[in-house]
């Protein structure tokens, strides 16, 4: 009985010695994917893009909302009967702008999403690519580790393959 406690303690231990072996060949990295995200030059040129459209919505929203005000202005000039007819034609429009204004909403927000998904699929690619290449075995985003050293930091290399192949 002892003889076998002493091999399967033998063998436990060494499972655990070449486990440990195994561990110190792998390679470790790790990114800042924020850093990345905005140093990218196509993130950059989203953001400029998105912006102007945004600024193109806000001006043209102002603007409606300048003649909805102008037009409630009106009305609160004329007398009871008028009021109460013109007063329907204002709730009608007041609804149609704010159904409009949702959906140019959604569609300004479903196209950063997409922006930004297609933003990530080029990050996780070039990420991939690298650690391919260079033999890592893991590659963490920096947001779920406690510690790390500088050393294990790769966010410079996929900042610059992102952007070589941007120019391209």
């Amino acid at each position: 009985m002892r003889k076998a406690t002493v091999i399967l303690g033998g063998l436990i231990i060494s499972l655990v010695l070449f486990r440990g072996a195994a561990l110190a060949a792998d390679k470790f990295g790790y990114v800042d994917l924020s850093r990345i995200f905005s140093e990218y030059n196509k993130t950059k040129g989203y953001d400029k893009t998105l912006t102007d459209k945004e600024k193109v919505y806000t001006d043209e929203r102002d603007k409606k909302v300048a003649d909805l005000k102008a037009f409630q202005d009106k009305l609160a000039l004329l007398n009871d009967k008028e009021r109460e007819a013109k007063g329907a034609e204002l709730q009608a429009k007041v609804k149609e702008f704010q159904e409009a204004d949702r959906q140019k909403q959604a569609v300004l927000r479903k196209e950063q999403d997409e922006k930004m998904k297609e933003i990530l699929k080029d990050i996780e690619e070039a990420v991939k690519k690298y650690s391919e290449k260079e033999g890592y075995t893991l590659v963490f985003n920096d947001r779920v580790l406690v510690y790390q050293t500088k050393s294990m930091d790769i966010t410079n290399e996929i900042v610059d393959i992102l952007n070589g192949g941007a120019k391209k």
